[in-house]
């Protein structure tokens, strides 16, 4: 057998071409990218105001059955997928987020794909990119900074330093700073308060960003943000405090998408990078919705499983930028299946049928979620060199009994060739006009009722439940006019409970909402549920171990 090759030695033997001939596949000409090197550039705010007169596009949602060690590749497939259109002959553009990075050195790894489905530069991807994710932990702090300033200099919006809500961010993964006390030290350092840090994709600033139109709407979205409380409970916004402008200024760069290339060269968009089991979990409107305006089909994907990013898809960025998806893709493998069917990983090498049989619950209970949302799907099913045949016949017979097909895709080992069948079902699907698609809930159903409907309807869950401090909190909001606004679970991916350890498609649990978060920049409600956290620690053997120069110069162990 020929030996593997890691992801990162065929993302540098990728015979890259500059991003001006990338660009020119999308109609963009060269004055209006912006280059970063020569792999790389933003696409200007001009071009894309010259655009919004063009139709759209074919929109194709990739996400995926609830992630596990064993791996399901939805970065990997939303790659393979969009290399295999472009295949086919169709002109089809990949929108991804950009990866944060405390999974980079943590536990997770990059998110550029995988095997012969990457996008590239894979190594600045998963580093410092564009430093769209420097601009935004500046301009979060920057807000953080100004707050204790006002406070410090005598408070002419009267916060009450009890009710500051506003963090700060950092991109990294640090539990030490998940709860801490500032201003220590003596008068000269301010107000002594306790506060924290969230991580940078966590912060309402990297949402903000993502669901913005254009520069405009961005300064308005920061000028909403909220930043505390006054002492008769009146909220403090991030204008009030005039804060909005230079926050505003430090991202005028970030907010214009970035261009760069599959490993066949095709055109690709990363933008904006939130997670998907605490915040809204997909790329950026501006780049999403720019790509329709260039390309026929335009794949994109949405965080962790169903569950989170696809139904925060459907019920945030679709219901707040007017998309309408033509079809979703279900991300499956025979490995994660067996997970979910009760398999330990170190067994995952020997056939299990039977094993596969049972994981399909999990799988099953996405399609029926997809399906809720009157999105038609089709089932790809990651391969791994270690399926059988009797396998993934499992699976395409279960998927089969449930009125869908799932198709064997060889993306990893093959590129665009491993995808043709799933690239001509895919578009005959988007252009079938099948999609009826609506969100879940409507904008005006009381907030503690939409987080129930998406345990009861997605999760399967009994019901939500909440003390009574924030049941009040919630009617608060929709007294100040909030109530409209959609709800953002932030919630364990590895389960549709709250208990990461309840693999397959458990019915009946109780989710608790532990606290619940007014992101109104953004324009949505977090509910934070059961143990998750904002601010993620370190794996007992972080990633950044394995991490290193090589005697050449270049960057090994980055996945």
């Amino acid at each position: 057998m020929a030996e593997v090759k890691s992801d990162i030695e065929i993302a540098r033997a990728a015979d890259k071409r500059p991003i001006q001939e990338v660009g020119a596949r999308l109609n963009i000409p060269p004055e209006h990218l912006l280059p970063y090197g020569h792999d790389k550039a933003k696409v200007s705010a001009e071009f894309i105001a010259q655009a919004r007169g063009n139709g759209d596009g074919k929109l194709i949602l990739v996400t995926a059955i609830n992630p596990t060690p064993a791996g399901e590749g939805k970065t990997t497939t939303t790659v393979g997928l969009g290399d295999g259109l472009n295949r086919i002959g169709k002109r089809a553009a990949v929108c991804i987020r950009e990866a944060s990075l405390g999974p980079c050195f943590g536990m997770k790894g990059g998110a550029a794909g995988g095997g012969y489905a990457q996008v590239v530069p894979m190594e600045d991807m998963n580093l410092h990119f564009t430093g769209d994710f420097h601009a935004i932990t500046s301009a979060h702090n920057l807000l953080s900074a100004l707050i204790d300033n006002h406070i410090y200099w005598g408070n002419a919006e009267d916060i009450d330093i009890r009710r500051v809500t506003w963090r700060r961010v950092m991109d990294m993964n640090d539990r030490a700073l998940r709860q801490i006390v500032g201003s220590l030290g003596g008068v000269a350092n301010g107000f002594p308060r306790e506060t924290g840090f969230d991580i940078t994709v966590a912060s309402e600033v990297m949402a903000i960003l993502c669901l913005a139109t254009d520069l405009r709407d961005l300064e308005r979205r920061l000028g909403d943000i909220i930043i505390g409380y006054r002492r008769d409970r009146s909220p403090v916004f991030a204008r009030d405090i005039k804060a909005d402008g230079a926050m505003a200024v430090l991202l005028k760069d970030a907010l214009q998408p970035n261009l760069v290339q599959t490993l066949e060269n095709n055109p690709a968009f990363v933008h904006g990078g939130p997670f998907a089991n605490i915040a809204h979990g997909c790329n950026s409107v501006m780049a999403t919705t720019t790509a329709l305006k260039l390309a026929d089909y335009v794949v994109t994907e949405a965080g962790f499983g169903a569950d989170l990013g696809a139904e925060k898809f459907f019920d945030i960025k679709c219901r707040k930028a007017g998309l309408k998806p033509a079809a979703a893709v279900i991300v499956a493998t025979v490995r994660a299946l067996k997970m979910n069917g009760g398999v330990k990983k170190e067994d995952l090498g020997t056939e299990d049928v039977e094993a596969v049989k049972k994981g399909c619950a999990n799988l099953g209970r996405h399609i029926e979620n997809v399906k809720q949302f009157g999105v038609p799907a089709i089932v790809a099913i990651n391969h791994f060199h270690t399926d059988t045949p009797a396998e993934l016949e499992a699976v395409q017979a279960y998927v089969a009994g449930e009125g869908e097909e799932a198709v064997v895709c060889r993306h990893w080992a093959h590129g665009s060739a491993g995808t043709e069948e799933l690239a001509h079902k895919v578009a005959a699907l988007a252009e079938s006009g099948m999609s009826q698609f609506a969100p879940l809930y409507h904008d005006d159903m009381p907030l503690f009722e939409k987080i129930d409907t998406i345990v009861r309807r997605i999760y399967r869950g009994s019901e939500a439940i909440a003390d009574k401090s924030v049941r009040n909190q919630l009617k608060q909001w929709e007294d100040q006019g909030y109530g409209n606004l959609p709800v953002c679970m932030a919630k364990t991916q590895y389960s549709f409970s709250t208990d990461a350890n309840l693999r397959g498609a458990p019915t009946g649990h109780v989710v608790p909402v532990r606290e619940v978060r007014l992101a109104a920049g953004a324009g949505f409600v977090v509910a934070i549920c059961g143990e998750i956290m904002t601010m993620p620690g370190l794996p007992k053997t972080p990633s950044a171990e394995r991490i290193f120069l090589n005697e050449q110069g270049y960057i090994e162990g980055l996945f």
